[in-house]
């Protein structure tokens, strides 16, 4: 019920319980939380427990529906296609390991001795920027 809720949203609740109520009413107020929480939880149990004692086995037959809903909670498109075409396996092609692409020798792409990671050809390097002051060098086969 209250998974979304972390460590600091708690510190926030007390704290803003701590300014609200004041010292002297938040124990008495969080032991009234704490027992109405253990009384619905009792409730919970209890219909729970009342509803499977005279549903018998057809209630295991309604929860399964309801758990395979559960499951789609965390339903992750990339891991289920992973998991169906590949068996699970992160790295089907085995290309986690492999230094070099396109085949050529020693980490090269055997066009220009060079490649970035994804294979493609590295770029030639860049100029450097232009330092305040600084102009441009000037073609002389542009006019």
């Amino acid at each position: 019920m209250f998974e979304s809720v972390g460590w600091g949203e708690i510190l926030i609740i007390v704290v803003a319980g701590l300014f609200i109520l004041g010292p002297e009413r938040l124990p008495e107020a969080a032991a009234w939380m704490a027992k109405s929480v253990r009384k619905v939880r009792e409730f919970a149990t209890g219909a729970k427990t009342q509803l499977r004692e005279e549903m018998g086995p057809e209630f295991d037959q309604l929860r399964k529906p309801l758990e395979d809903l559960r499951g789609l909670r965390n339903f992750d498109p990339k891991r289920v296609v992973t998991q169906h075409l590949f068996d699970g396996d992160s790295d089907p092609l085995g290309l986690n390991n492999v230094k070099g692409t396109n085949g050529g020798a020693n980490g090269t792409n055997g066009a220009n001795g060079a490649s970035k990671p994804n294979g493609y050809p590295a770029t030639a390097a860049q100029p450097e920027p232009l330092k305040p002051g600084e102009r441009p060098p000037v073609d002389p086969d542009a006019t």
